[in-house]
């Protein structure tokens, strides 16, 4: 099979709806089928090097679609990755399914004539942070199959009363995503977590929290890892790290004994699995994005969204207790492992072949 993806612009820094992207096209791929993504011309001011802009360059100002490769996801050298001038059909291949992965790329892909591919629509959160609403949600009425990563956004779709629907879950790389460090060895108050300017994925309250932890356990270690530089409000006792590689990242999991999650909103979380993976005790908000692995009091312990309070007790709980922190990731170490790459680009496959 021919196959386009769509994603809605050129970003070389890790963003996780664009590595579920990577790690089907890398996959397929491998299965003989021929994968192009289509990025829209666009920037990212973070990380960007010199090559990338002579890229953005030569598909901007020259009108022509450029060769790209993302700097922080090993690519395979045989997908076709474009940037493109723009969304017009001009750019798109003649294929046999073409795939949008976000409310921009489905509203795009509307334009599009059948020689284009049959048409699917990864829908990977309910994408009301980066939209209006009323624009998300007429997405999802649009005459596509789609394709859902969570049981929330299956029951949403439902609820909404769509119809053409396959749920998918994402999967974690178990190759990259190990225990290296044995969770019993760990030292019980190293944690980690994520930041992130956007108010959605919950920081303030993940720093809430820890402070609160901190008042009660003064020799509490955190690290931060985050696409974005370092802004005021993080503490200077947190250690951060700006945009670290992926190896780098499984080494801060394997430091820490807990992996803290305070997302108001996520698709389908792909960071709290990744620490699972490596052997961390998960506590995260309750939100759908974690719910297909995270099972309060079996795999995670979870608290309501923007509850600083509840989060830190369940912080506190696990450091206290040093067995039910090493049940937890255990637990959590195992469960996780049901949900492969593998099988989902199976399913996708799948998916596609009986709709073309």
């Amino acid at each position: 099979m021919k196959i386009t993806f769509l994603l809605p612009a050129w970003c070389d820094s890790p963003i996780g709806g664009y590595r579920v992207v990577y790690e089907y096209s890398n996959r397929l791929a491998m299965k003989g089928h021929s994968v192009t993504i289509i990025h829209p011309a666009g920037y990212d001011p973070r990380v960007i090097s010199i090559g990338q802009v002579v890229a953005l360059f030569i598909a901007g100002a020259g009108r022509r679609p450029a060769r790209v490769r993302p700097s922080w996801f090993p690519l395979d050298s045989s997908v076709n990755s474009l940037i493109t001038p723009g969304w017009e059909e001009k750019y798109i291949p003649d294929n046999d399914a073409v795939i949008a992965t976000g409310w921009q790329t489905a509203e795009w892909m509307s334009r599009y004539p059948d020689r284009k591919g049959k048409k699917f629509y990864l829908i990977q959160s309910y994408e009301t942070w980066s939209g209006p609403e009323d624009r998300v949600r007429a997405t999802w009425s649009l005459p596509y199959h789609k394709i859902v990563i969570a049981k929330w956004l299956l029951e949403l779709a439902e609820e909404m009363g769509v119809k053409g629907l396959s749920y998918i879950p994402n999967g974690i790389d178990f190759t990259v995503y190990r225990e290296t460090s044995p969770v019993r060895e760990r030292n019980p108050h190293r944690l980690c977590m994520i930041y992130h300017v956007n108010p959605c994925k919950g920081f303030s309250y993940g720093l809430e929290a820890l402070e609160m932890v901190r008042r009660k356990y003064p020799e509490l270690e955190v690290d931060l890892f985050s696409i974005h530089r370092k802004r005021k409000e993080v503490p200077e006792w947190m250690r951060y790290h700006f945009n670290p590689p992926q190896g780098r990242i499984v080494d801060i999991y394997n430091s820490s004994s807990i992996y803290v999650s305070p997302s108001l909103i996520e698709g389908w979380a792909l960071p709290p699995a990744e620490a699972m993976s490596c052997g961390c005790a998960l506590v995260s908000t309750d939100i759908g994005g974690v719910r297909d692995y995270a099972i309060d009091k079996e795999t995670a312990l979870l608290s309501p969204p923007q509850d600083a309070g509840a989060m830190a007790e369940n912080i506190m709980a696990l450091i206290s207790d040093n067995s039910l922190r090493i049940r937890m990731a255990e637990n959590g170490k195992r469960h996780i492992r049901r949900y492969t790459w593998e099988a989902a680009a199976d399913l996708l496959e799948a998916c596609v072949k009986s709709m073309i």
